[in-house]
């Protein structure tokens, strides 16, 4: 059995791929409903903003200082809160991100922890702004 030298491109979903890449979001909200920043162990920092109307998630904005698996991991995040109520965002996990990126290094599940986290914050900022 040979040991294959792991290829970037090849051997990443596509998924990661994309959430990787992916910079649309990436900024501040003139006046978010809530806001949340996290750094973690390893020095990367995500920052969350998000608006709510009507207890849904319309918009989130983020900054990150962090790796391209920090980038992978808070773009799925954003997949998964946005348009959905506060509530339900509350139930996503590092876990659950993990596993919609497919190929997250096992060396970096704690930037799926920091994006969590982050997201947590600024729900329970917007809680209690309410």
């Amino acid at each position: 059995m040979t040991n294959k030298e792991f290829s970037f491109w090849q051997d990443h979903s596509l998924k990661y791929l994309e959430m990787a890449f992916r910079r649309e979001k990436e900024g501040r909200l003139a006046h978010p409903d809530g806001y949340g920043k996290r750094t973690g162990d390893c020095g990367d920092t995500v920052e969350i903003y998000l608006n709510v109307n009507k207890s849904i998630i319309e918009e989130i904005a983020y900054q990150i200082n962090g790796c391209i698996n920090t980038n992978a991991c808070t773009n799925a995040m954003i997949q998964m809160a946005e348009n959905a109520p506060v509530d339900e965002a509350w139930a996503i996990t590092p876990e659950k991100i993990a596993e919609y990126l497919e190929t997250l290094p096992e060396n970096h599940k704690h930037c799926s922890e920091l994006a969590v986290g982050a997201l947590y914050q600024a729900l329970a900022d917007y809680n209690k702004k309410r």
